[in-house]
């Protein structure tokens, strides 16, 4: 019998060390349970991305307002948040910390710009956790054999979400075993019943892609395609989760940064196969944008599956948008855990204090319940108002990083992790500005209104605006400074 080497039998050590070594280099000590690989970090980006949860939640909307060619909207889309997502995994994988975007933005420009883009991107998160479980009934109801009500909608979205606390409770093994579980679903859902459309049950031919079917008609089809793009930019975000739950990765400046990538990769192809099976099974685009097939993805679903086959594309969805959730959940607490071993929030030594076993934040993981579940009990259109802020609230997160790493750059800033963008820095960065503050314009003016009055028109700035206020207004008033908090930091 061979005995392995001795460095191969002392390589998790010593890894165990160099990543010890590198989070004190920042600043803190190892305080989470390090235990994820390259996989479970995929597993938990891919299912926040989910694109089965974004797919079934605005097919609809898109192939309503853009007819069929707003399947363009997926490559626009992805060459614009690729850039972003490579300035990213640039920042990631020398800063690989719990909190993402906070950490990110507090050592390329500074802590009061920090704390303003985490804010920002901590009430995006919350609200994107209630825009992802209150929809659940809908599903879930048809499967399990209850009705559909207002009150049995947000009974739904409450358990799902507490449930789901329960899990992050527990601890990030259990985050990534449920994680695991999400990306078969997810791939099942997705790719695996795209590929059936496709082969069995398309009623169009695939040119119809290059085609609006009448599809703005009124106002001319360029302003239809931009509000179209709403469905892709709800679908390809999630692959920064995998590095707010940096520090619980093992080597994470090495698989962060892929696992990103494999987050949008997946992503981008599991979107296109179903997007295009689901276009492609559709009999009357007409019918669709009059507004006489209010429902053409249900429509499709029950036509091209039967009784059986319905209940299993329940089933999966059901644990997309489960799975979804929990990895929306999982971001926000280890973002609120971040701010609060800084000490710059109100509660922070009870935020930041972690559970003796599971060695995660159960204050925190509160909140991150608490309040998409207090969301959750507003009146419904209510709900649909305060939703319609997560769409830009997580750009504008996104690309308060993109220039924090450009003024950074301005500054002299030199890249340091194991992935660098090198020369194409710059160009990158200055791309990925470009995209994000074009795609912010955009979504601020042709997200949908949910009314005829001015304050649903422009509902999406003035929630924008109201939450950079109450923010601007704790950082004047409070001026909350970085401190220990609860000892999870180490002396620098």
């Amino acid at each position: 019998m061979s005995l392995s080497p001795p460095q191969a039998q002392h390589a998790p050590d010593a890894q165990d060390a160099a990543d010890a070594a590198q989070l004190a280099s920042l600043g803190y000590t190892q305080k989470l349970t390090r235990a994820l690989g390259l996989w479970s970090n995929f597993a938990v980006g891919f299912t926040y991305l989910s694109p089965l949860v974004g797919v079934y939640s605005v097919f609809d909307y898109g192939l309503a307002t853009g007819g069929p060619s707003f399947f363009w909207t997926i490559p626009l889309v992805l060459i614009g948040q690729g850039l972003v997502l490579l300035t990213f995994a640039e920042v990631a994988s020398q800063y690989p910390l719990a909190g993402g975007i906070y950490q990110w933005a507090k050592r390329l420009v500074g802590p009061r710009y920090a704390w303003m883009s985490g804010w920002m991107y901590t009430w995006a998160l919350l609200v994107t956790i209630t825009s992802v479980a209150y929809p659940i009934a809908k599903y879930a109801g048809p499967l399990f054999g209850y009705a559909v009500t207002g009150t049995s909608t947000i009974e739904t979205a409450v358990v799902v979400i507490l449930l789901c606390a329960a899990v992050n409770l527990l601890g990030v093994r259990r985050l990534a075993f449920v994680a695991n579980i999400g990306v078969m679903a997810e791939v099942l859902g997705t790719v695996v019943l795209g590929v059936y459309l496709l082969v069995f049950h398309h009623k169009q031919d695939v040119t119809v892609v290059l085609h609006t079917s009448g599809a703005g008609a009124n106002g001319g089809y360029l302003g239809a395609f931009l509000a179209s793009c709403l469905f892709a930019v709800w679908i390809f975000y999630g692959f920064e989760a995998c590095g707010d739950i940096a520090e619980e990765v093992k080597d994470p400046s090495r698989k962060v940064p892929r696992a990103m990538g494999m987050t949008l990769g997946v992503g981008a192809v599991a979107t296109v196969i179903l997007t295009l099976g689901l276009i492609l099974a559709v009999p009357d685009f007409g019918a669709v944008i009059s507004g006489k097939s209010a429902d053409p993805l249900g429509e499709v679903l029950a036509d091209s599956l039967g009784t059986v086959g319905s209940k299993i594309a329940l089933t999966l969805i059901v644990v997309g948008f489960v799975s979804c959730t929990l990895a929306i959940q999982a971001a926000a607490t280890r973002l609120v855990y971040s701010y609060a071993r800084d000490g710059v929030i109100i509660g922070a030594k009870r935020l930041s204090k972690l559970h003796p076993t599971f060695h995660m934040p159960p204050a925190a993981t509160a909140v991150t319940a608490v309040i998409p579940a207090a969301l959750a009990f507003l009146p419904s259109a209510t709900v649909t108002r305060i939703i319609t802020f997560s769409v830009v609230g997580i750009y504008i997160g996104f690309q308060s990083v993109v220039l924090a790493s450009a003024i950074g750059r301005a500054r002299g800033w030199k890249p340091a992790g194991t992935f660098r963008l090198g020369r194409w820095g710059w160009p990158v960065n200055i791309a990925a500005l470009t995209y994000g503050v074009t795609a912010i314009v955009v979504l601020s003016v042709k997200t949908p209104a949910n009314g005829d009055s001015f304050f649903d028109r422009w509902l999406v700035p003035l929630s924008v605006g109201i939450v950079a206020f109450l923010g601007l207004g704790y950082l004047a008033i409070a001026r909350p400074k970085e401190h220990i908090a609860d000892e999870n930091r180490s002396v620098r």
